[in-house]
């Protein structure tokens, strides 16, 4: 009779658990819903204009030009590949 008992018990609590685990979704569902369609309601904001690209600043140019140099030494002393080369002389004039 005990274990009857102690069965009808957990069966009480799980089934209270999950009654009341129901509502708290379903009231966090309506709240969620309710700000997503104030969210849509609400007129978007203009995105701000894109700044025109900067000219690079001397001292870029001055650096670029010097690993150009040095990717061009480094491909003569055989360190690279042609491809090496050329990929890594694509990313540094890609800035």
């Amino acid at each position: 009779m005990p274990l009857l008992r102690g069965l009808a018990r957990t069966a009480a609590v799980a089934g209270t658990a999950s009654v009341v685990a129901g509502r708290v979704r379903h009231h966090q569902d309506q709240k969620f819903a309710q700000q997503d369609a104030e969210a849509a309601q609400a007129e978007p904001e203009p995105a701000p204009a894109a700044p025109a690209p900067a000219a690079p600043a001397p001292d870029a140019t001055a650096d670029r030009l010097d690993q150009l140099k040095t990717l061009g030494e480094l491909k003569q002393s055989g360190v690279l590949t042609e491809a090496e080369f050329e990929a890594q002389k694509a990313k540094i004039l890609a800035g």
